[in-house]
């Protein structure tokens, strides 16, 4: 049994690890609120480029990007670099694993905590460095450049990216979004419907293939840019999480700790007061 100063000791320790915990719980909610303003800030952007469809007639087009050709995928599976969230990144690699299960192809991780798992799977796979929020948009378009070369070279006829997605604070699912073949449902908002008609009056100085593949190449390009931030919340709000659960597990252990610590020291009182008292009946005798 423990010694009441090594319990004592024990309730210390936990003491001060319940307030690093707290402190690394403020720092995640504070990142989280910060990244999630910046996102909103390019809403107006992606709109802009998305508006552009509205005026192409998709069905006039036979470009490599709107067609479902019979090649290889790639599947791009974004993890993060971040402590404390194995599982997380596991459960993106393990869907974006069981994709190419289904049909084969090119597998690529963001991440160095993914490669580890990407290679546990057997795969090959071009492994990306992670996700670092200062040249965020850097790597976004050094991904998308490198994606849309391997397309235009007829490497791979689609394109599937797996990421975590923070469906709010502390909830984060992994979700699977299709980019290629591109068509305009991938861009749609839920409850939009589309017009059906498109303007017959657009004089285009740039081939119609062209303007697709140049409009694509933002759109993808943003929707990295996009994807990255929303995999960066999702790992502050897991963090979170993780740590309000380590949090409470250290309070039932603290609880137990204190229980004990209280009947070692009854235990202790108890037996002094039995010596005390043996001791003056043997000198009252």
């Amino acid at each position: 049994m423990k010694t009441l100063s090594v319990v004592k000791k024990d309730l210390e320790f936990n003491s001060g690890l319940s307030s690093l915990i707290e402190v690394l719980k403020n720092i995640a909610v504070s990142q989280y609120r910060i990244l999630e303003q910046k996102i909103r800030a390019f809403e107006k952007f992606m709109l802009t480029i998305e508006s552009f469809f509205e005026f192409i007639d998709f069905s006039q087009v036979d470009h490599p990007f709107l067609v479902d050709q019979a090649k290889p995928q790639a599947v791009v599976a974004i993890t993060s670099d971040s402590g404390l969230l194995g599982g997380l990144n596991m459960q993106v690699v393990t869907k974006a694993v069981g994709e190419l299960e289904k049909a084969p192809g090119q597998l690529i991780v963001i991440g160095e905590r993914g490669k580890m798992y990407a290679a546990e799977s057997g795969l090959p796979f071009i492994a990306f460095p992670g996700i670092v929020d200062e040249d965020r948009y850097g790597q976004a378009m050094q991904l998308r450049d490198y994606i849309m070369t391997k397309a235009l070279k007829g490497s791979f006829g689609n394109l599937k990216v797996v990421y975590p997605h923070p469906l709010s604070f502390t909830v984060q699912r992994v979700e699977m979004v299709s980019f290629l073949p591109f068509s305009p449902a991938l861009i749609e908002q839920p409850g939009q419907q589309t017009s059906g008609s498109v303007p017959k009056d657009i004089l285009l100085e740039s081939r119609l293939d062209d303007v697709i593949e140049y409009l694509v190449y933002l759109w993808i390009g943003q929707k990295f840019y996009d994807i990255f931030g929303l995999s960066r919340l999702a790992e502050f709000a897991a963090r979170y999480v993780h740590l309000e659960e380590s949090l409470h597990k250290l309070k039932e252990m603290d609880g137990k700790l204190k229980l004990q610590y209280f009947r070692i020291r009854h235990e202790l009182i108890d037996r002094n007061m039995r010596e005390l008292f043996s001791a003056r009946l043997l000198y009252a005798s």
